[in-house]
């Protein structure tokens, strides 16, 4: 199986897992590409054996408390790699139900981030979840929470990112977000080769602080779409980004917010905010980041 410009699902057991599954179909058919599910699992997972290993103990005590920890982790290695087994295989089962064509899966333990890195080469698209299985664990969880690995793995990656939150909606209208600067205008020559938004209707949008440049630049970033085959249209709302592209996608019924992604470092995100992160939190439809 050539699994070359695959679009990868990274999924965990988590309610959102159906959902990455039927998005990643859908690029999957769009792009005419095969489509793998990726599941990792943690070489350490926080767990305790429930009993008190407090106070001194003989050697003998040591030795056997040993081969029981040891005997423990083989068990719960053998449990994940069960229970991911059968995970995957009912998205494999979902997805082709979707009608994606050539679907594999693969297991992994490590890091999420690490293994990522050493699997984008032959990826063209990572398709992931906006939350996973920790945030599902933790009753405070709100709509306007982000996944604890999504800002790393989209740092730590060059290809392109679907995130996903919600149950599946087929894309008609999608929303690109656009600055004009370079991220934004690579991506609009990466939209206008690519067939996954091919036959969609595309709206274009500008916001921030007014520049005489503006008009231009989404002339010209509708020109590109258009010379592809995509049937686009360009707006200017001056404004707050963050309230101005949720207020338009929500009027709009926009199903899918294209946008770059992080272009500045984690230290200045830290120390003044990050749009992509706001946008990310405020948005309820999935965010095709590019990078």
């Amino acid at each position: 199986m050539n699994m070359d410009n695959k679009v990868l699902a990274c999924v965990d057991q988590s309610p959102w897992a159906d959902h990455v599954a039927d998005y990643a179909a859908w690029a999957a058919r769009r792009l005419d590409a095969p489509l793998e599910f990726l599941h990792v699992i943690d070489r350490h997972p926080e767990r305790g054996s429930g009993k008190d290993h407090s106070g001194s103990i003989g050697v003998g005590a040591q030795e056997a408390l040993l081969t029981e920890l040891s005997e423990q982790d083989a068990a719960f290695a053998r449990t994940a790699r069960e229970q991911g087994r059968v995970f995957l295989n009912r998205l494999r089962e979902r997805a082709s139900a979707e009608g994606a064509g050539c679907i594999d899966t693969r297991q992994r333990y490590g890091e999420l981030e690490e293994t990522l890195i050493d699997q984008q080469r032959d990826v063209r698209l990572l398709v992931i979840g906006r939350r996973g299985e920790s945030a599902s664990s933790q009753a405070t969880a709100t709509q306007r929470d982000l996944g604890r690995n999504v800002e790393r793995v989209v740092r730590a990656l060059t290809r392109p990112i679907l995130t996903v939150t919600d149950a599946f909606r087929a894309p008609q209208k999608v929303l690109v977000a656009y600055d004009g600067g370079g991220v934004t205008r690579r991506g609009i020559d990466m939209l206008a080769t690519s067939p996954l938004l091919r036959g969609l209707d595309v709206h274009v949008l500008m916001s921030g602080p007014e520049r005489p440049g503006a008009p231009k630049d989404i002339e010209q970033a509708c020109a590109t779409l258009s010379a592809g085959g995509l049937t686009a249209s360009g707006r200017i709302i001056p404004g707050d980004p963050e309230q101005v592209i949720a207020q338009y996608a929500a009027n709009e019924g926009m199903d899918l917010l294209v946008m770059g992604a992080w272009s500045h470092s984690p230290l200045r995100s830290l120390l003044f905010g990050s749009k992509t992160s706001d946008l990310l939190r405020s948005a309820r439809l999935p965010v095709l980041l590019l990078r």
